[in-house]
């Protein structure tokens, strides 16, 4: 039988089998905010990116907040033998960067959504090249699809696997143990933009709505001010 949103009981038990063992021996957790992760439906899970060792961690929150979640890979990963075949079993999504497939992902997301599945996005694109580690501008594929689909898009801003895995490096610190904070917040009210036309000035302003909100949420975490504006690497004369 297909299990809305989910992979088989096979695929799921397996990877929760080997990661969240792996999780809670690696990383203490100071988790917050599950209350607002809805427990049935398709949901946009938007992130902020630090550090490749982020999405499991991440995964893990959801997890135990009664949601399966289903990440973007890139698509390298889905041609290596037995991890690709594995990744495709867990519904995970390839991401086709620089090719005439890139718009692929977003159908097939589209179609996870409507299937009721929870998909975490970075709507940053990459992770975050700010050098004090705050979210940098979003990109508008997430606004588009939330105001596609109409999913609700959960913000989630998280702290600490950039201290489990800098960004760059390819061997974990793993010594002290590291607190992976994290921090869910209510939907990112987009109501402002129902029946609007799909242009740019209206995505832009979504995605702008959703990254504060992302950032909100770690300035809380981090008990700091945010900066005024995100950092955007495309604006070589951003001074942070």
């Amino acid at each position: 039988m297909k299990r809305r949103g989910r992979p088989s009981r096979f695929w799921e038990s397996l990877a929760v089998l080997i990661v969240k063992p792996l999780s809670i021996l690696l990383i203490r957790r100071a988790w917050r905010g599950g209350e607002y992760v809805p427990r049935m439906g398709g949901v946009i899970i938007a992130a902020n990116h630090m550090s490749w060792s982020d999405p499991v961690l991440l995964s893990h929150y959801l997890y135990n907040n009664g949601r399966w979640p289903v990440i973007l890979a890139k698509s390298g990963i889905f041609k290596v033998p037995v991890l690709g075949h594995v990744v495709a079993k867990l519904l995970a999504i390839p991401v086709h960067r620089g090719s005439t497939e890139a718009t692929q992902s977003l159908k097939i997301a589209e179609q996870r959504l409507r299937d009721g599945g929870c998909v975490i996005f970075y709507p940053e694109g990459t992770i975050t090249r700010d050098p004090e580690l705050w979210p940098m501008a979003g990109k508008t594929g997430v606004a588009r699809l939330a105001l596609t689909t109409g999913a609700p898009v959960i913000p989630i801003a998280h702290w600490g696997a950039h201290e489990l895995l800098p960004y760059g490096e390819k061997k974990p610190r793993l010594f002290p143990r590291k607190t992976f904070k994290v921090l869910a917040g209510p939907p990112v009210d987009l109501s402002r933009f129902e029946g609007q036309p799909m242009r740019g000035t209206v995505l832009r302003e979504a995605t702008a709505d959703i990254m504060a909100a992302i950032t909100g949420q770690l300035a809380e975490i981090r008990d700091e001010k945010a900066p005024e504006s995100p950092y955007d690497p495309k604006n070589t004369a951003h001074t942070g």
